[in-house]
């Protein structure tokens, strides 16, 4: 009896469908923003091994350069993993620096790196469109009170729709007493404290990296940091 429902056990067995074990997916950290004490964004995991904080300006050509060129690449490969988070910080140079700053903070955190990139990926056309509104409007501009002056050259660049802001709301977002703080202590940080050289600059676990502005000089610190 014992040999015979052994027989017949092995021919189940022998029979049963293989079950495949799927490992679970790993997390995808390219989607987690979190808020730092000072109000800056962190994109990624934030207690990655490593953590960047990029030193930034809209009107800045290098910065969209370095959007362009390494942002889907850090994204992919180190943030997405968890092992790199990013952080960047407002180093301001410039009345329309400064609207499109607070324009692309206006919708919140979840939503300041898709506005960030379309910014930069548009820059030579609001370039283009302040330039003309400017020209046309240069007597009006000089007379205007600061955050009339901004929420003026945000509409003449059309910056508003590309960092994703109800012509409603401009006004209210470029007047934020809270958020321009924020962006004037980012921007002292970068020019009186760090005393950084240009745009963009980069801190790597604290340490602000020399000669280091573009993908091909800052990945390999970035691998060398997680070695």
């Amino acid at each position: 009896m014992s040999r015979g429902f052994g027989l017949i056990a092995a021919a189940l067995v022998a029979a049963a469908p293989t079950v495949a074990i799927t490992a679970p997916a790993a997390r995808d950290w390219s989607h987690t923003v979190t808020t730092t004490a000072e109000g800056g964004y962190v994109l990624g995991n934030p207690a990655a091994r490593v953590k960047l904080v990029e030193y930034l300006s809209f009107t800045c050509s290098h910065c969209a350069h370095f959007a362009a060129e390494a942002m889907p690449a850090l994204t992919a490969h180190y943030v997405k993993t968890g092992l790199v988070s990013i952080e960047p910080r407002h180093a301001l140079r410039d009345p329309a620096d400064f609207a499109a700053a607070l324009l692309t903070r206006c919708a919140g955190p979840s939503h300041y790196f898709a506005a960030a990139a379309r910014v930069f990926a548009h820059q030579e056309t609001w370039f283009s469109a302040l330039a003309t509104y400017e020209k046309a409007n240069e007597t009006k501009l000089k007379a205007m009170p600061r955050d009339t002056l901004l929420a003026a050259l945000a509409d003449g660049a059309g910056l508003p729709a590309l960092a994703g802001v109800a012509p409603a709301r401009v006004k209210a977002c470029i007047a934020s007493k809270t958020e321009q703080e924020r962006l004037g202590k980012m921007a002292n940080e970068a020019w009186g404290e760090r005393k950084i050289r240009g745009t963009p600059a980069f801190l790597l676990n604290g340490v602000l990296l020399d000669d280091t502005a573009d993908w091909e000089t800052l990945k390999p610190k970035i691998d060398a940091a997680l070695r």
